[in-house]
């Protein structure tokens, strides 16, 4: 089987192509400029394709004799001002891919979403699946764009296309990587004081991996699966993340009102896209929210055995 990967040097496809590549053989896309520093180690071929997914020529070109196409490239922000570049990159993005997939017959797709594409309001503490979009101010700018994409996603399947739609939650990768969990352990690293007293959502990125080809195998065409481990108050993660890492654990609840003087200046906000911009009420809410994105649909289908905090936590401390 041919895979191409779209966002494969990107920190989720480079995990997923290690995945996929027990499964045939690995095909990328990247443009002329990308990084390759995450696949450098990598113990499998890669056929490479230079293109984009704003340029529905070279992924048609990259599409030839392909089997499988997973979709993992994407932009995220939760700055205001890059609302505008979201939508082109995530929800015009993956309109290319699912229209260069019907013109050159590719069937099959990955499509690589996010829990933020689920929604959020603020009568609802748990989300599954089946949960329907609602337009609230606790939707951001990513959101929507993701919830676009997979709208397209869905067109797609009428279409002709038969996809799978996961939403992964907060990724836990290695404490070196400079972006997305590895700022959530910088934070944690400079031994800060405050915590939001909302909930965390997370999983290991190695098990989103495995989940990810293991529903490809079962061939769950035509479904939309969550991909978290469970739900955590910051108070307990960071507790428990705090004592891995060998440094004190913050130790004081930030209020509504606290949270919206001290966060601009806060670098635990970087992660969740609010280094660029001052603090807005939505994100505020949000980061004080307690909600839980249910697993319940991956355990019926799979009975999947998560790696403990403790084993990713020993796994993300090595070099």
């Amino acid at each position: 089987m041919n895979i191409l990967i779209t966002g494969i040097t990107g920190y989720f496809g480079a995990h997923l192509a290690q995945e996929f590549s027990g499964l045939g053989k690995i095909h990328g896309l990247k443009r002329p400029n990308s990084n390759l520093d995450l696949l450098q180690k990598a113990t499998f071929p890669i056929v490479w394709h230079e293109g984009d997914i704003a340029d529905l020529d070279s992924l048609m070109d990259a599409m030839s004799g392909i089997d499988l196409v997973v979709h993992a490239a994407g932009m995220v922000s939760f700055a205001t001002k890059d609302e505008d570049q979201l939508y082109q990159v995530n929800s015009l993005g993956t309109a290319q891919v699912v229209n260069a997939m019907l013109s050159t017959g590719v069937k099959r797709l990955v499509h690589i979403s996010s829990v933020s594409a689920i929604g959020r309001t603020t009568e609802v503490k748990e989300y599954n699946e089946d949960f329907k979009w609602i337009d609230s101010p606790l939707n951001s700018g990513y959101a929507i764009s993701k919830y676009w994409a997979e709208l397209e996603v869905w067109r797609g399947e009428q279409e002709g296309l038969e996809p799978i739609v996961v939403n992964p939650s907060v990724l836990l990768g290695k404490t070196n990587y400079p972006k997305s969990s590895g700022t959530l352990y910088n934070y944690l690293l400079q031994e800060p004081i405050f915590y939001p007293k909302g909930s965390l959502n997370y999983i290991d990125i190695r098990d989103a991996a495995r989940i990810t080809r293991l529903l490809v195998e079962k061939n769950a065409w035509g479904e939309r699966f969550i991909l978290n481990k469970e739900s955590q108050s910051y108070q307990h993660f960071f507790t428990q993340v705090a004592k891995a890492l060998g440094v004190k654990a913050p130790r004081i609840p930030v209020s509504n009102g606290m949270l919206k003087l001290f966060l601009p200046f806060l670098s635990l906000f970087k992660w969740i896209g609010l280094s660029k911009s001052q603090l807005s009420s939505q994100m505020a809410k949000n980061s004080q929210m307690k909600i839980n994105y249910s697993n319940s649909k991956i355990q019926a289908l799979l009975d999947f055995k998560y790696r403990s905090l403790e084993e990713t936590l020993d796994w993300a401390k090595m070099p």
